[in-house]
């Protein structure tokens, strides 16, 4: 103890003394001086105290994806606009996982949660840094527009890659997995807010989406459209995001049946709707079904509308002042908006916030890039091997890289995405992967847009073996003005690779016509493969394989990794086994509803090693209920590679009086085992997964009789079968 301090010392003291009152008067002060900033109170008190303080205007502008401050309320700015697909995209340094279609073949929701864990770590993280610069600018905020759970029911959909493919349950779990990652576990706030779009029967075509009008069949829009919806509501997420098109003649975003009855009242949906941006313009603009913006404003409120990405909502006062909306529509509107910002603290002191201690340590972090590896090492699909993978780096020589995709790092990203500085393209992959007793030439061998020059080639002669990659990437498709090497808004014409590239392959094959070729295949959607498999000796998809994808694909190719992913839609032959692109129906799409030869069907992914399936059993829990089925196997890896099988259950209905799915996904479980490991595996699946919408009594029901029950590696590879019966 000090009895007689220096007068330095005494002034310090009386410092500190001065910094702890003014600090505890500012804190006072930030959540007293209005109620709605008094945190002890109730949410539903100070989200009605905080509207009853806002004038018309004030509630308009708040409605607003740029909202801007409201100064005499000591309401700071907030730009609702942000996107984290696969990372935190558009905002400088963050973490690049891979493009979420190579998340959803993983088949691995775990991990799913695990990357929006990470994800929303770093918007935390770099919120907090922005907000101590004052910096409210647009992608720096807390509201993510992410994901996206539209099925992907045609493979020449451009945004197909920002989804988890073709099957309604893959596509449910995942998203559930990934809103639940990003909204984290905190009992009073959220950690983020996440989004589900696009809501709803939207998949292209790209360039029309503004004017088009999706009309498919009622069993369709509810046993394929709505159940990912349906699941993300149940669990809480706290946004959907409106369409652009037209569904059954309304503009989505101002469709009372769609946003009132189905969302909120038949699921009881408790966040809040957002438009796609400048979607409202569409109402008026394009679908024309109003004439004015002051009516289009109405039209999106009174459906549900609660925040406007775009201009529209400055015109709900004068919609109110025409009657057109009473302010009590408005009002109404706004509380499902405001609570999403309650909830993300942001009328809150720093000090009652967990997530405001989260720090720019963890942004692009060791162990988030790790978890970006461990996706793309999971993700990539092996599709062919004549037994020449995996290479020996012990024996090699003499490696040849070479192909347009090779070192693009266009080909690592897909759309919506962020950048770390810690980009490995394959070729960097590779190269860190070999031994300096090791040759490895490159040479891009030709140019994206060029079909009449060609080099290097001849290397591949020289070679003990050559890696040639090959795709597409974001300047082939991609969201509607994005893709800058397509003329088709962002939509594929073709499911072909470009011309040049097959001529390259050729070339390469003719140049050494007994050395092995490995090909790497990059994008975000299916291809149609046909030349590459009749010359490759091998063939990996890798997707849009994020940061840290060229070590994984080079991981695999030496045989440090197992391939182990599945594809989450269907390879077709080519376009022409579909339906019109603009055809809304199910029928002649995904492994559910196509009767042809697929290329490769859903689920398909080959590895190193094998796999056998036993002792399938399946019974129904509760007969008299029968509210869920128990499912058993056993599966042995009976090859000579440790590694991961994504074993998959499906359902058909034997003898129907209706029309029924060919087959549909119930289950799913990704399983790692030693070579010459067996593991018995128990799912137990609901019995809902079964049900079919009955058109006249407007409800889900299950079909009395027998259903086949299959196991296996693929929708085609099926190793066991057995059945249950529904007999009420």
């Amino acid at each position: 103890m000090l009895l007689n301090p220096s007068p330095m010392k005494t002034i310090k003291l009386f410092a500190i003394v001065l910094l702890i009152i003014s600090s505890f008067i500012k804190l006072q002060s930030q959540t007293t001086e209005f109620p709605f900033q008094n945190s002890k109170l109730t949410m539903e008190e100070r989200i009605n105290d905080l509207v009853s303080r806002l004038t018309l205007k004030e509630k308009s502008t708040l409605m607003l994806y740029n909202s801007p401050a409201i100064d005499r309320l000591n309401i700071k700015e907030y730009n609702w606009w942000n996107e984290c697909l696969h990372g935190i995209a558009r905002a400088g340094k963050a973490t690049v996982f891979p493009q979420t279609i190579g998340l959803a073949a993983t088949f691995d929701p775990e991990l799913a949660f695990r990357v929006a864990t990470a994800i929303s770590d770093e918007a935390r993280a770099k919120y907090n840094a922005a907000i101590k610069k004052d910096n409210r600018t647009q992608y720096m905020g807390l509201s993510f527009w992410t994901p996206n759970i539209n099925i992907f029911r045609d493979p020449r959909w451009g945004r197909g890659q920002e989804t988890y493919g073709e099957d309604p349950l893959l596509t449910s779990r995942m998203g559930v997995a990934f809103v639940k990652g990003l909204q984290g576990s905190d009992s009073h706030y959220l950690k983020v807010a996440a989004c589900a779009k696009h809501f709803a029967v939207h998949s292209g075509p790209e360039k029309t989406r503004h004017t088009f009008n999706a009309i498919p069949e009622e069993r369709d829009f509810r046993e394929t459209y709505l159940p990912a919806f349906k699941a993300l509501s149940d669990a809480g997420v706290e946004a959907v995001m409106c369409a652009y098109n037209r569904l059954y003649d309304q503009p989505c975003c101002g469709s009372s049946p769609l946003l009132s009855d189905i969302l909120r009242k038949e699921w009881g949906f408790k966040g809040h709707i957002v438009t796609d941006c400048w979607a409202l313009d569409d109402i008026w603009l394009r679908h024309k079904v109003v004439p004015t913006q002051a009516e289009a404003a109405a039209m999106a409120a009174k459906a549900g509308v609660n925040l406007n990405c775009g201009y529209i909502y400055k015109f709900l006062p004068e919609a109110v002042e025409k009657g057109l909306i009473t302010e009590k529509d408005v009002d109404n509107a706004i509380k499902p908006m405001l609570r999403t910002r309650f909830k993300l603290g942001l009328f809150d002191p720093d000090a009652l916030n967990p997530y405001s201690k989260l720090d720019e340590s963890l942004v692009n972090c060791e162990k988030h890039q790790a978890i970006a590896y461990e996706v793309a090492a999971k993700s990539v699909v092996l599709l062919k091997n004549n037994n020449v993978l995996p290479l020996n780096t012990k024996t090699l020589k003499h490696l040849y890289v070479t192909g347009p995709m090779a070192a693009e790092i266009n080909a690592l990203l897909g759309n919506y995405n962020g950048f770390s500085g810690s980009m490995a393209t394959i070729l960097e992959g590779i190269i860190q992967d070999v031994d300096a007793g090791t040759v490895v030439n490159y040479n891009i061998g030709c140019i994206l847009d060029n079909k009449e020059k060609f080099h290097g080639y001849w290397e591949a002669d020289g070679a003990d073996a050559t890696v040639v990659v090959l795709g597409i990437s974001r300047l082939f498709e991609g969201e509607d003005g994005d893709a800058m090497l397509n003329d088709n808004g962002g939509d594929r014409v073709s499911l072909s690779l470009p011309e040049n590239q097959l001529t390259l392959l050729k070339k390469i094959r003719e140049a050494a016509p007994k050395k092995p070729i490995i090909a790497v295949i990059t994008g975000g959607s299916a291809i149609e493969l046909k030349a590459v498999l009749d010359i490759a000796d091998a063939v990996l998809f890798a997707w849009y394989p994020g940061e840290k994808g060229g070590n994984a694909v080079a991981d695999i190719i030496f045989g440090k990794q197992n391939p182990s992913g599945k594809l989450p839609l269907t390879f077709y032959a080519s376009e022409k086994d579909l339906p019109d692109f603009d055809n809304y129906a199910m029928k002649g799409r995904t492994y559910r509803y196509f009767e042809g030869k697929a290329q490769f069907p859903f689920g398909f992914g080959l590895s190193y090693t094998q796999f056998e399936y036993s002792q399938l059993l399946a019974k129904i829990t509760n007969p008299k209920k029968t509210d869920s089925i128990a499912i058993s196997l056993t599966v042995k890896n009976s090859g000579n590679y440790d590694g991961d099988e994504v074993v998959q259950l499906y359902a058909a209905k034997e003898i129907s009086k209706i029309s029924h799915p060919l087959k549909t996904l119930i289950g799913f479980q990704r399983i790692s085992l030693k070579k010459g490991e067996s593991t018995n595996i128990v799912i137990k699946i609901p019995a809902s997964l079964l049900a079919y919408w009955d058109v006249k009594d407007k409800q889900y029901k299950i079909e009395k009789g027998d259903y086949r029950i299959e196991a296996g590696s693929s929708s085609e590879d099926i190793r066991v079968k057995t059945k249950v019966s529904f007999s009420n």
